[in-house]
């Protein structure tokens, strides 16, 4: 038939079809068996309308080439002009060897840790040697800037953009360059410009976040519902914590991707009064206190510094849970594995 198995990755989930001969702009639709069926993920059309089905009732309307074909009861004209309907699909509602793997591709090194030795080129633009990110400091963060306050969706392709980026996977310092480059500033309805509160310029957003990085200053993302929604890329969470972003305010996050700021150190917050993201101002320092007390169910406070020396204090809400609140302190999760493990 001409059919490919897709292999078990990233494929459909981020929209890398590269869909030869389509200008993009065409209305049309298709059927597919993956969970990814938003404006543009599939083609990059905008136009596509992507229907989700089962594989098998994929496979039935592919035969047929006919979005209106109900293999249920219609049927099909075969080679020698005969109407002949599909059979119902049957397979192994389990593998017949079991799930045993006989080659897992994994060679285990010496249990005492001996001659384990990762060596990665210097000047490799695709592979970095990741550092532990710095644990908590024990105090509450004071004189953070503001980032970007992102209006509307603000997906994780939004945060940290597929496609070409997809080289520096393994390079966490050059893909933050893509981060929220595609996020839209509340301030100038424009991506990837956003105001260093330093000099007062324009710049875009990884390099105005270096900036304040190399300032020592830490930041504040603030969005608005459903922050971090779509593909659970870990990048989204790591790229804000390795550029020195401390906190990311929303009216409400994308389930996965809370987690993963977690992980990864992060204070992911929400507005108790979802209003309260209107008194967001460009040029604000934030202040984020009470983590002295932090613990679950407990709200913290934001303090909103505006440059006209007028404050807003707002309470804002976490999920985080005694283990999670653990991450924070260490730096991450993987900090306090790693303290177990030594």
């Amino acid at each position: 038939m001409g059919g490919v198995v897709l292999a078990n990755a990233c494929g459909p989930c981020i929209g890398q079809w590269a869909r030869h001969g389509a200008e993009k702009q065409e209305r049309n639709s298709i059927i597919t068996s993956f969970n990814r069926n938003f404006a543009k993920r599939a083609d990059g059309n905008p136009n596509t309308h992507s229907f989700v089905a089962s594989p098998e009732v994929v496979t039935a309307l592919a035969i047929a080439g006919n979005l209106t074909f109900n293999p249920m009861t219609d049927t099909l004209t075969n080679e020698d002009g005969e109407q002949v309907r599909l059979d119902e699909p049957a397979g192994l509602e389990l593998p017949a060897k079991g799930f045993a793997v006989e080659d897992a591709g994994y060679l285990a090194p010496a249990e005492d840790g001996s001659k384990v030795e990762v060596k990665v080129a210097s000047d490799s633009e695709r592979l970095q040697l990741l550092e532990p990110f710095k644990a908590w400091e024990g105090t509450d963060l004071k004189g953070l800037k503001l980032l970007i306050k992102a209006k509307g969706k603000c997906t994780t392709d939004h945060i940290s953009m597929a496609g070409p980026w997809l080289r520096y996977r393994g390079h966490l310092d050059n893909i933050s360059n893509n981060l929220l480059i595609g996020a839209i500033n509340f301030y100038n309805e424009t991506s990837n410009k956003v105001k260093n509160q330093l000099d007062g310029s324009y710049g875009e957003v990884p390099a105005v976040q270096r900036q304040y990085k190399l300032h020592n200053i830490g930041t504040v993302v603030v969005g608005d519902e459903n922050y971090g929604e779509g593909s659970s890329r870990e990048h989204a969470a790591m790229e804000p914590r390795f550029l020195g972003v401390r906190a990311i305010i929303v009216k409400s996050f994308a389930r996965i991707h809370e987690t993963n700021l977690k992980k990864q150190g992060m204070l992911g917050l929400t507005f108790a009064n979802p209003q309260d993201y209107d008194l967001v101002q460009e040029d604000d320092s934030i202040d984020i206190v009470g983590l002295d007390s932090f613990a679950p169910g407990k709200p913290l406070t934001v303090v909103l510094n505006h440059k006209d020396g007028s404050v807003d204090k707002i309470t804002v809400n976490h999920t985080y849970n005694e283990g999670q609140i653990k991450w924070f302190k260490a730096g991450s999760a993987l900090n306090l594995v790693k303290e177990g493990l030594i």
